[in-house]
This record gives structure tokens, C-alpha cells and sequence, in this order.
């Protein structure tokens, strides 16, 4: 397994070996002495996966109280994910990465806490699974506008409008975050 730091040197990609054969291929997602050596030491205490269709937008979201980090890959299709640094104290503060994440190559990304994060689905649709090292809380989920100018993502263009949950759609705005702060 190789691994790689973002331009955000705490975000880190990592790309598994991939074994094929005539049978098909086989790969280690998570192995926790890997992780281990490229200094991710976290526990992990809750996997997700989610299914969406090209176009769909989730995020930018994040948890309070208990911040949570996330191991994302993308197990079919492909998706764009987004990780933005809302630690008001960091030097990369309001700053964002971006990585492909794709079924095919079974890269991962390491979004630490109090980073947002968010994924557009390139891919007529896709499964995304997150490895989290806190339970989800219903009423401690924040959500930051994914268009928001401040920030500049560069999306791509699926082709197809993006669709996003009504809890993105009445996502805070930067200029509220600011206000608010990361508890928001």
C-alpha cells in the first residue's frame, strides 16, 4: 500500500495493491499497521456506505461534539471527494483538497477531523463506504454550503444538475460558519 500526503499534508491518500488473476482481483482495504506507519492511529468504530446516482452532491458536513475522521473509498464507481479545513487555528484554515476516488484503482482518503467533507458522484452511481472513528449523532451534524465562494471548490461538470438533500440545500453559508465556529 502506498501513501501520499495532499497539498493539506494531515489529509493522505492511500492507493492499495491490487492482485489479478484470471479469476478476478483481490485487495487489502484496511490493514492497521499500514495505516499505523503513514501515522493514522485512530480507532475506527463505524463503518457507512452510502449509494447514490451521477450528479448527487453529499456534504460538506462534519460532527460536533465528538469530531469524527473518516477513511473514505469508493467500493463502485467513481466520485469527486472534497475535504476542507474549517480548524480556525490551523494554517491551512478555509483551504480544500480533492481527490477521484475510484472503484478500479480502490484508493482511500484520510479526512481528519475537524475537516468538512463532501463527494460529488461521477459515475452513473456509486457506493461509498467510511470507516469512522465516531458514532454518528443525529442532532451534532453540521453542514456548510458546497458552492460557498469563500471556499472555491472546482467541482466538476457530470454533466447532470446536482442534486443535494434538503439539509445541504439549507447548509450554512461561510460567512455564518465564521460566526458560529466549528460547534456551529
Amino acid at each position: 500500500m502506498t501513501v501520499r500526503s495532499l497539498a493539506i499534508p494531515e489529509v493522505l491518500v492511500f492507493e492499495p495493491q491490487t492482485f489479478r488473476d484470471d479469476r478476478g482481483w483481490f485487495r487489502v482495504l484496511y490493514n492497521c499497521d499500514a495505516m499505523a506507519k503513514a501515522g493514522l492511529r485512530d480507532t475506527f468504530v463505524q463503518d457507512n456506505i452510502s449509494f447514490s446516482a451521477r450528479g448527487v452532491l453529499r456534504g460538506l458536513h462534519w460532527q460536533v461534539p465528538i469530531p469524527q475522521g473518516k477513511l473514505v473509498t469508493c467500493v463502485t464507481g467513481r466520485v469527486f471527494d472534497v475535504a476542507v479545513d474549517i480548524r480556525p487555528d490551523s494554517p491551512t484554515f478555509s483551504q480544500w483538497v480533492s481527490e477521484e476516488l475510484d472503484a478500479e484503482r480502490g484508493n482511500a482518503i484520510w479526512v481528519p477531523p475537524g475537516f468538512a467533507h463532501g463527494f460529488l458522484v461521477l459515475s452513473d452511481t456509486s457506493h461509498v463506504l467510511y470507516r469512522n472513528t465516531a458514532g454518528y449523532i443525529a442532532d451534532g451534524q453540521r453542514s456548510l454550503r458546497f458552492d460557498a465562494p469563500e471556499i472555491g471548490i472546482e467541482w466538476p461538470d457530470t454533466g447532470t444538475p446536482v442534486s443535494l438533500s434538503p439539509k445541504d440545500e439549507d447548509a450554512m453559508s461561510w460567512a455564518e460558519y465564521l460566526r458560529v465556529g466549528p460547534q456551529g
